[in-house]
């Protein structure tokens, strides 16, 4: 699977946002959220979320439907579908 693409953007001692990319077939890779944040898609598209123990669910986007989880979430984010999807993720630090 290909890497997903992140552009931090901004990273201050209060926020961090990246945006990410995630062209067909390409992953965030499985990872760990460190802070709370919140996701803003400036596309729609589904998001394929794999967890730990390999159970597999379907995460819609829609534009400017933003959406927050607290820091611990556990996953890996896959594009499975035939078009980019671009959002924004943005981290509250403690």
């Amino acid at each position: 699977m290909i890497s997903a693409k992140s552009d931090v953007q901004v990273d201050t001692p209060e926020v961090r946002v990246t945006e990410w990319r995630l062209a067909p077939g390409s992953a965030t890779g499985h990872h760990t959220h460190g802070m709370d944040y919140v996701i803003v898609p400036v596309t729609s598209g589904e998001m394929t979320i794999v967890a730990p123990n390999g159970d597999r669910s379907k995460a819609h986007l829609a534009v400017g439907k933003s959406y927050f989880r607290k820091a611990g979430v556990e996953h890996d984010v896959l594009n499975e579908t035939s078009s980019e999807i671009v959002f924004l993720e943005v981290e509250l630090k403690p």
